[in-house]
């Protein structure tokens, strides 16, 4: 897939967040609380050396703040062997649903439970790698990661 977007082959990207089952009265009326985005474009590839560095530590800090530079530094061979793709944002659009569900007006005065079942993702404990020697703490921006979720 990489190798064919690097021909400049247009593209879509979607990420969907799942936030809740709105469960209704009917189950016709079921629906899901989402966050969503969609974006269109042609997707480029990035050669420079430097560039790709920066992207990816750019990804990496945003997944897990400051871990760039906890890991040992990144050699010539792997930004070589790592294909990095840039996205403009030419084309982009958002949804977003939220609230509770929406029935049939007569179907409110009916006794069946509705709502919505929240879902959150979140993280769980550290699992040390078990090759990992007893004298390895967890680092920083793991800690920083765990305390968010408390």
């Amino acid at each position: 897939m990489l190798k064919s977007l690097q021909t400049g082959l247009e593209v879509c990207v979607t990420v969907t967040l799942l936030d809740g089952l709105v469960l209704a009265r009917s189950a016709f009326h079921h629906s899901m609380n989402y966050r969503s985005v969609v974006i269109f474009g042609q997707a480029e590839c990035v050669r420079d050396a430097a560039q790709k560095q920066a992207a990816l530590q750019a990804f990496t800090n945003h997944v897990i703040g400051d871990r760039w530079s906890e890991v040992r530094p990144v050699t010539p061979q792997e930004i070589a062997a790592t294909t990095v793709l840039a996205l403009p944002l030419e084309e982009a659009s958002a949804k977003i649903r939220t609230g509770p569900p929406l029935d049939d007006e007569a179907d409110y005065a009916l006794p069946i439970w509705a709502g919505v079942l929240p879902l959150q993702q979140m993280v769980g404990a550290a699992i040390a790698d078990p090759r990992l020697g007893p004298e390895v703490a967890i680092p920083n921006s793991v800690q920083k990661l765990l305390a968010k979720n408390c």
